[in-house]
């Protein structure tokens, strides 16, 4: 939702800057999700100024230009040399002068500069309408009154000013303040000042309206308010009316229809305006549609209504869908001279469901399907009565026809101190509470200094039992003077330390925004899958052979869902499983929580234009060490696997307890399970995640400030040596400015002593204090090739 600063200066006193504001708005519930500065006229025409042609003479170079000298206030006149045919001595005028930004209405806006035109020097521009933005004319120059005063800001003579559009994140349950004046009530309650209603037209001496309306459906329309206005002229909006609704992103169509639109932004009360000589019969019904009747709203978009539609209709046609959107064939014409206007107050229930069956969403439909003030359908329509009188020239305006046969009571409930005070959690003064509540327009009825009895307006649907007034006390005396107490400070939270379902969610989240599936299988599983037969969990009656133990891994059922897939031409497969194993420990049952994750098949889909690659260990890798790092668990030893389930890979291991194995699945196993592919797959412990994450804590750094240096090494080192010792050796040489060592090749082969192999090595250095210099640099890296040669044989390659 938009509101304007200015708009809301109109109901509203305020001497608070549009970002003080912000703020406030923001502490009070109706979040400001964003702030513009908006011009009525690009660029707002700042730097011009009136000006006076002193001389006018013929360009001594160029026929079409003349030498002009420019009086514009200054100690010297300005020479301009200018191309208009209609500049001449005397004129008082609109001049750029330089370093003035120009903005065209069409093309890109530019900066004056002093220059030579044709050999003489030009100090300025003069300036056409479509020149500054001001209008379309560029047959000449703009010339303006003779009495005007030179020097004078083209600003402020055409009285612009700048504008800011607040734009509002309205929860759904604050329909109150879907307005101007809806949000002014809430700045005047919080500020504790008063706020002006605008002004409107007293229709109680009009005529009798020469449309009758019937109301068939008193339950969908509880209210309905009406008028009949003669002798109007259809015409363009006068200059402020536009201003207003294009500041807040409304299209200016004409008087009649901008001020419906005007009002309804105003005083959050949608209107509609109807050709009155266009309703046959004089007589407008307000009953429900007929099914399947063909409709074409504004838009000219032809619609099937529904037997539930409320509808607005004459004696003969529907006119307009209640609350939603208008018909094309009713609406307000240039040739319109006669205006039925309606203010009504629609059944919220029925607007939205209308809305939603028809894709509708309009700014009507927007506050009536969230609840309207029944208070205001006669304010709003004298409001645009008066409005219409002013910019349409209206001849007679009827009296106000009034539909509102049962009132819409306000909501009234008690209200006690103790509570507010005990919800909020601060001793606010009994007189403080009582002071916010009518500053709300809250009427408190009784108060005997332990409860309130108070009367809530129809128009604050949102606030029915004393729990909203607490709400709405809180929210106006501020949530940031609510001081979090010592005693506060303890969570009320007893759920484990870590939450296995927060890390298990985060855990699965992260592996399916890889490209990963999560598959359930059963836990019932067939004996040839035991890994320790003596500590097999037997079930005492099985239902087949096949599902006669409890499965001891998560290894070979992961596999029957990749044989099964595999035999469906589904062969790119990224599995991971959350499930339990079990054993028997002499006379005792262990579960054991584990995670287990598959990838097999090809890295990528295969495309017309590029050959995909199988997967590799590095990819079971890859995705292990980035749940160690989403988990933040860094302490940890690595060794190569020893177990026969795996042809090679990694073990990530806490102590004597493996935490997490890895690596390619033996071929004898996958031939085992008809698997045609190669399967690399990681068991993780998860109860030994859980723990090593128990007592984890995340901490945060600015980013640095300096920059990052790169070195490369390339080593000759014994084929016994791994990346790890290197990577050791070298965290070792140094911890303060050592950031990352990182392996990009591997090579053995040709041109390489026997028993050798060579690595080459990435160093990331930085100081989080100043920038590096490569003097520094220099003598860390001889440092690392010494301690490199002294503990790991290793030798640099030249």
């Amino acid at each position: 939702m938009k509101i304007s600063y200015n708009w809301l200066k109109s109901i509203i006193h305020i001497d608070k800057t549009p970002q003080e504001l912000s703020l406030i708005l923001t502490d009070i519930g109706l979040e400001v999700e964003s702030l513009t500065k908006v011009q009525s006229i690009p660029g707002g025409l700042e730097g011009l100024v009136i000006g006076e042609v002193l001389t006018c003479e013929q360009h001594p170079n160029a026929d079409r230009l003349r030498i002009t000298t420019v009086n514009v206030g200054e100690p010297e006149a300005l020479s301009i040399v200018c191309g208009a045919p209609n500049v001449a001595k005397g004129q008082k005028v609109i001049v750029a002068t330089v370093g003035t930004t120009v903005h065209p209405l069409e093309g890109d806006s530019f900066e004056i500069k002093k220059s030579k035109i044709r050999g003489e020097v030009s100090e300025g521009m003069i300036c056409a309408e479509d020149e500054i933005g001001l209008g379309k004319g560029h047959d000449g120059i703009l010339v303006l009154p003779a009495d005007i005063q030179v020097g004078q800001s083209a600003r402020d003579y055409f009285e612009i000013e700048d504008d800011y559009v607040f734009l509002i994140g309205l929860t759904p349950n604050r329909a109150d303040a879907a307005s101007h004046l809806g949000v002014a009530r809430d700045i005047a309650a919080y500020l504790r000042i008063n706020y002006t209603m605008p002004k409107i037209y007293d229709a109680s001496a009009g005529n009798a309206p020469t449309v009758k309306v019937t109301i068939e459906e008193a339950v969908l329309c509880p209210r309905y308010t009406s008028m009949t206005i003669k002798g109007v002229t259809v015409k363009e909006s006068p200059k402020w009316l536009k201003e207003k609704l294009t500041s807040i992103g409304l299209r200016p169509i004409n008087n009649i229809v901008d001020i419906t639109n005007f009002v309804l932004h105003e005083l959050g009360q949608p209107l509609h305006a109807f050709d009155a000589d266009k309703i046959e019969g004089k007589h407008i019904i307000v009953k429900k549609a007929s099914a399947e009747t063909n409709f074409t709203t504004l838009d000219e978009v032809e619609r099937k209504l529904n037997e539930d539609d409320l509808m607005i209709c004459d004696e003969n046609h529907p006119l307009c869908i209640a609350g939603v959107f208008g018909g094309l064939d009713s609406g307000v014409t240039e040739e319109t001279t006669s205006v039925f206007l309606e203010s009504a107050y629609f059944n919220s229930v029925s607007v939205r469901k209308t809305a939603k069956r028809h894709g509708l969403n309009t700014d009507s439909s927007f506050r009536f399907e969230r609840g309207t003030d029944p208070e205001m359908t006669a304010i709003a329509i004298q409001r645009a009565a008066l409005l219409i009188q002013d910019l349409a020239g209206a001849q007679e305006i009827s009296r106000v026809d009034d539909f509102y046969p049962q009132v819409i009571s306000p909501f009234l409930f008690d209200v006690l101190y103790k509570n507010v005070q005990r919800t909020i959690g601060k001793e606010i003064p009994a007189a403080e509470i009582k002071a916010i509540i009518e500053a709300l327009e809250i009427k408190v009825l009784a108060d005997d200094g332990q409860v309130l009895k108070v009367e809530v307006p129809a128009y604050r649907v949102d606030v029915t039992r004393e729990i909203d007034i607490i709400e709405e006390v809180l929210r106006i005396y501020g949530y940031n003077n609510i001081e979090i107490k010592q005693q506060m400070r303890a969570s009320l939270n007893t759920s484990p330390k870590p939450d296995k379902e927060v890390v298990q969610n985060l855990v699965a989240d992260f592996l399916i925004a890889n490209g990963y599936h999560e598959i359930l299988n059963n836990s019932l599983t067939k004996p040839a899958y035991a890994e320790d037969a003596e500590r097999m969990v037997k079930i005492l009656n099985p239902l087949s052979g096949d599902l006669s133990m409890m499965r001891q891994s998560l290894l070979f059922s992961g596999l029957e869902t990749i044989e099964y897939n595999q035999k469906r031409r589904s062969a790119n497969l990224r599995l991971f499983e959350f499930g339990k194993t079990y054993f028997l420990e002499g006379e005792k049952y262990i579960e054991t929580e584990n995670l287990s994750i598959f990838i097999t098949g090809k890295k990528e889909t295969e495309q017309w234009n590029h050959t995909s690659k199988a997967v590799s260990f590095f990819e079971i890798k890859g995705v292990v060490d980035g749940i160690l790092k989403r988990l933040n668990i860094q302490s940890f030893q690595v060794k190569e696997l020893e177990e026969g389930q795996f042809a090679y890979g990694l073990n990530y291991h806490r102590g004597p307890q493996s935490m997490i194995s890895f690596g390619a699945v033996h071929s004898k196993v996958l031939k085992g399970m008809d698997v045609e592919n190669e399967v690399f797959y990681a068991k993780i412990n998860w109860e030994l995640i859980l723990k090593a994450i128990r007592n984890n804590s995340i901490t945060h750094q600015e980013v640095s400030k300096f920059p990052s240096i790169r070195r490369d090494l390339a080593l000759l080192v014994d084929q016994s040596t791994t990346f790890s010792d290197l990577e050791k050796i070298a965290i070792k040489t140094d911890k303060k400015i050592l950031r990352k060592v990182n392996v990009f090749d591997v090579y053995q082969g040709e041109n390489l002593p026997q028993g050798k192999k060579s690595y080459a090595l990435s160093f990331i250095f930085q100081d989080e204090e100043k920038t590096l210099t490569d003097k520094q640099i220099d003598a860390l890296v001889q440092k690392l090739i010494i301690n490199f040669g002294k503990e790991a044989n290793a030798e640099v390659r030249k």
